[in-house]
């Protein structure tokens, strides 16, 4: 008897598998091949307690052509065969489930071709047990239908959000030193590379060394760099190796210095075509520390930082940055009008570099990462020279909105404020960029703007 009514089960099965009707094909289909599962194990669970056979009819049901049986309610799914369109080879058949005599070896139905379209229902008992099938099947469809409704309209804002981004990259296929196949997943990978080489907040917390004392020497590093004519990202390197090397290995005050030329000395030899002798790196601290000393401490710091100096730069992301925001630009934000803003974008970018670069000599901005240094240097310089907010476009690619970079914003208005009003004495980078290689940038009035002063005023405590 069981295994006769297994067979009916998968016969049921079947049938429930391709009887979905047309109108509700894209969905209906999905919720029958959830639920099988349930209605299989409440046939199983039927037979294996020996409920009275007499309660189960199986009856073939003779449905009205074009009815859905899905909105009836009723514990039977019309057969739809898609190939073979409303053919079908069972005729109706009665079984007679009270136990009369030896059970046959197998259920076969009689044969008969027909046109009009039957199927197999199942009569179950009515009862109000919570594991009836058919009230599961109504609340977990309903469970689904929300379900698919929340994920259209993720999706669909998802899209919109898309339609306002331009892919900056779309026009260099032609450059291959451009990469612009490769060049999002290798930015990704800058995002990562920049969190694990981090450089924590206040690391010279009780240690015999300043915050002033660090200035003095990253001031002295770049008038170094100035005089030796080394490459940008030499000097962004020089002061990455030293703080991550400082934050693990605190040093004496009489061997800072040693530690910074070092730095310098290791930057070189990883950035420059033409690196400098060990001998000129001595040679420009008067002599204050040997070649020997000099060759010792870059093999404590190398040591030290694990060799690993391919730490990202401010001006790697800066680069970025400046080829995004030559695009189109939203400037009136209620009629949601998009043009190219007549520009100079030498001009903002070469801005962009001297407000990071006096990122450098402030110790309470260390624990930035090299990205938002410099998305918050560009974005406070397109404010200063054209007025123009951080786009959603440079936000997309910059992974930072304008609400993230406001108060890296308010720190590099703070160094600005401190240049320009005389309130520190390291001005070698202001004295750098006031040269007319660099459009004399330094000395540009809006340097003096109330935006500037009005962003600095929070943390300088000016009323």
């Amino acid at each position: 008897m069981t295994e006769h009514y297994l067979k009916a089960a998968r016969l049921c099965l079947v049938y429930l598998l391709n009887s979905v009707s047309k109108e509700c094909v894209a969905k209906s289909r999905l919720l029958v091949l959830n639920y099988i599962p349930v209605f299989y194990l409440n046939l199983f669970a039927l037979v294996a307690v020996k409920v009275d056979m007499s309660s189960v009819e199986v009856r073939a049901v003779q449905l009205p052509a074009g009815e859905n049986p899905m909105k009836m309610g009723k514990a039977f799914v019309g057969l739809r065969r898609a190939a073979l369109g409303e053919i079908t080879n069972f005729k109706a058949a009665a079984v007679n489930t009270k136990k009369t005599g030896p059970a046959k070896a197998s259920f076969k139905p009689s044969v008969k071709a027909s046109i009009a379209p039957r199927a197999i229902a199942v009569v179950l008992p009515m009862s109000p047990s919570p594991a009836d099938p058919l009230t599961t099947v109504s609340e977990e469809s309903a469970d689904v239908s929300m379900k698919e409704a929340e994920e259209e309209e993720l999706c669909q804002a998802f899209s919109d959000a898309l339609l306002m981004v331009q892919d900056v990259d779309k026009e260099d296929g032609d450059m291959p030193q451009l990469c612009s196949e490769y060049v999002k997943d290798i930015y990704s990978y800058l995002h990562v590379l920049e969190v694990e080489q981090a450089v924590r907040p206040n690391y010279m917390q009780h240690y015999e060394i300043t915050e002033r004392m660090r200035a003095l020497l990253v001031d002295w590093l770049v008038q170094v760099h100035s005089r030796f004519q080394l490459l940008q990202e030499t000097l962004y390197l020089t002061v990455a190796v030293l703080d991550r090397f400082l934050q693990v290995q605190p040093v004496s005050r009489r061997k800072l210095q040693l530690v910074g030329v070092t730095a310098m000395l290791v930057a070189c030899k990883y950035e420059e075509m033409y690196a400098p002798e060990v001998g000129d790196f001595a040679y420009i601290t008067d002599s204050a520390f040997t070649k020997a000393q000099i060759l010792e401490m870059e093999q404590l710091i190398l040591r030290t930082l694990n060799f690993e100096l391919g730490r990202p730069l401010p001006l790697h992301f800066l680069r970025r940055a400046s080829k995004v925001g030559k695009f189109c630009k939203k400037i009136n934000e209620i009629s949601l009008v998009w043009m190219v803003v007549p520009q100079s974008d030498v001009e903002r970018h070469t801005l962009a570099k001297y407000l990071m670069e006096l990122t450098l000599l402030d110790y309470n901005m260390v624990h930035y990462r090299p990205s938002e240094i410099a998305a918050a240097s560009l974005a406070l310089s397109q404010l200063l020279l054209v007025a123009l907010p951080w786009s959603p476009q440079q936000q997309h690619y910059s992974t930072y909105d304008a609400a993230h970079l406001k108060p890296i914003m308010q720190h590099i208005a703070k160094n600005i404020v401190m240049v320009n009003e005389g309130k520190t004495k390291f001005q070698a980078v202001k004295n750098k960029y006031s040269s007319s290689k660099l459009m004399t940038i330094s000395l540009i009035p809006q340097l003096n703007s109330s935006i500037v002063k009005t962003m600095a005023a929070a943390l300088l405590g000016n009323p």
